[in-house]
């Protein structure tokens, strides 16, 4: 019992305080009004009509109501988070964009909840760099991964090399393309 709670401390560390996410949201709005990149960056994730979508540690949305636009009425797209602010945020552009094939997920430390073999696709957008315990994380994604699904991950805050060490050294999955903002990965 004593392992169960210093793993849920451990997660809890990564969690970012409410008013570092509410700077983070603040900041990326600003980003994403000058540089309108999120559209042309996911345009190379083979997202298509019809896919289930896990956005993982998808912050204040930016990325998943893109994917809900790509996946269409027929697809569904996951926005799952450790952080409450994170599903609110979620809930706000749903109702505001009026989408209805996005659930939000409040996620306990890794532990999405959700099923196994779930998605076509998974992506953990900047936000890898701040994982404490890579190995764990990876194999979570890998669980909720279909066989032939893929996981589009980038760097974020740390180097490439860092990263691809991370990925490799989890035995959870293999790259299998590169690109300057991301990388492709199946499941071993």
């Amino acid at each position: 019992m004593a392992s169960i709670k210093k793993g849920a401390e451990k997660r809890e560390a990564e969690r970012m305080s409410d008013t570092s996410f509410r700077m983070m949201t603040a900041l990326m709005a600003i980003i994403d009004f000058f540089f309108r990149y999120i559209k042309k960056r996911v345009s190379g994730f083979g997202i298509e009509e019809g896919m289930t979508v896990v956005d993982y540690g998808c912050g204040p949305g930016r990325y998943s109501t893109v994917f809900a636009g790509l996946v269409g009425a027929e697809g569904k797209v996951y926005a799952v988070d450790i952080h409450e602010l994170a599903i609110e945020a979620i809930k706000k552009k749903m109702e505001k964009h009026n989408l209805r094939n996005i659930e939000p997920v409040l996620a306990e430390g890794y532990n999405s909840g959700l099923p196994d073999n779930i998605a076509d696709v998974v992506c953990a957008l900047d936000m890898f760099f701040g994982i404490k315990n890579p190995a764990e994380f990876l194999a979570e994604l890998k669980r909720i991964t279909k066989s032939d699904g893929v996981l589009v991950i980038d760097e974020g805050h740390q180097s490439r090399s860092v990263a691809k060490e991370k990925i490799l050294g989890s035995g959870c999955w293999e790259i299998v393309e590169e690109s300057k903002d991301h990388m492709k990965c199946r499941p071993r």
